[in-house]
């Protein structure tokens, strides 16, 4: 007695010549890959990453050797999340890298349609100029470039400069929507005295039958750490701590009280010594950088929670969905960046509090 056909062998075999029909028309079933493009929840390829700068600053410092920064334009390391290599991506939608700026330099001005975050993270003295207008660097300042502005890096310090970048080159990139533009000069002319926007619109004040320079760009481009980092004293000594964040401040456009930039959101927070968070977890991916502090973020659950021990001018990225839990050693202070205002544009973000 002969065996009979499987069918199931023979229904695999039908598609697989059914599918080999129709690639030739570039086409494909929507059936065999439906359950990876419709996830029950987000299952990003990033995975959870940490810089120790002490262990990167001599690689650092040592590109200031072998190229100057008129020859790179930027130089910069980018932070690399390990699994998106080659691609210039700490998330799928963010770029991260730290900028060294020696003595003398200048960094020639071009402008771009990616929008960036500057964080400054060692140094004193070095500066950014924005559309006419320059700022001083120093340690903990949040400095915006928006969009198609023009801007450049100089330094008149007397040690090196480095700060985070952060800009939302995947994302442009992804939408096929960047443009680039050199000045043809190192330096743009400066229009006006340093501090003037942060006069103009930085004291709940904003002036009359004036639109803002920036778009929808914050209009303020320096936050200085020192006010920031009053407003968090202020707060952890009045207020109450919230048990997963500690105290947490978002840099916003004072002109909307939007987000600091239309694609990307930057934070800052305070965590109190001892402090001991509860978990939680949020769709957009985040970086931090560590300002003040030693502790430990606990990324992820279960077996594959990786213990993250940070300390000052330290880098580390969560990834979209997965668990982060905070807890201080000492006093900390911690800046953040990420996607936020595109995903809440969306109304794709969301953010769940966990009991512990």
């Amino acid at each position: 007695m002969s065996a009979q056909p499987d069918p199931r062998a023979t229904v695999a075999s039908e598609r697989q010549a059914y599918y080999a029909a129709i690639r030739p028309l570039h086409l494909s079933p929507l059936w065999e890959q439906l359950h990876a493009l419709v996830p029950p929840q987000p299952h990003t390829p990033c995975v959870a990453a940490h810089w120790r700068y002490d262990a990167l600053r001599p690689h650092l410092m040592r590109s200031g050797t072998i190229i100057s920064a008129a020859e790179a334009v930027r130089r910069v390391l980018v932070l690399e999340n390990p699994a998106l290599p080659g691609l210039a991506s700490i998330t799928q939608s963010l770029y991260a890298g730290l900028q060294l700026i020696l003595p003398g330099e200048v960094a020639p001005a071009h402008r771009h349609t990616q929008s960036a975050l500057r964080f400054v993270v060692e140094g004193h003295g070095a500066y950014t100029a924005v559309n006419g207008e320059r700022t001083t660097m120093q340690p903990g300042d949040f400095i915006i470039t928006p969009s198609w502005t023009w801007h450049d890096h100089g330094s008149d310090a007397t040690g090196p400069v480095v700060w985070l970048d952060a800009l939302d080159i995947p994302l442009v990139r992804f939408l096929d929507a960047g443009f680039a533009e050199n000045l043809g000069a190192d330096q743009q002319a400066i229009a006006r005295p340093e501090g003037h926007n942060l006069a103009r619109y930085g004291a709940n004040m904003a002036p009359l039958h004036e639109a803002s320079p920036h778009g929808a760009t914050s209009p303020i481009f320096s936050y200085p750490y020192t006010r920031s980092r009053d407003a968090l004293a202020r707060l952890a000594h009045d207020g109450a701590i919230d048990a997963w964040d500690g105290v947490k401040l978002q840099y916003i456009n004072p002109a909307t009280g939007a987000a600091a930039t239309p694609t990307m959101a930057a934070f800052l927070q305070l965590l109190p010594a001892g402090f001991d968070g509860k978990p939680y977890r949020q769709t957009d991916g985040a970086v931090f950088s560590v300002v003040e502090g030693h502790g430990v973020a606990l990324v992820g659950e279960g077996a594959q929670a990786q213990r993250v021990e940070f300390a000052p001018r330290d880098h580390f990225v969560v990834p979209s969905w997965q668990t982060l839990r905070l807890q201080a050693r000492d006093e900390c202070v911690l800046f953040s960046f990420s996607d936020r205002p595109v995903q809440s544009a969306c109304a794709l973000w969301r953010e769940e509090r966990l009991a512990g």
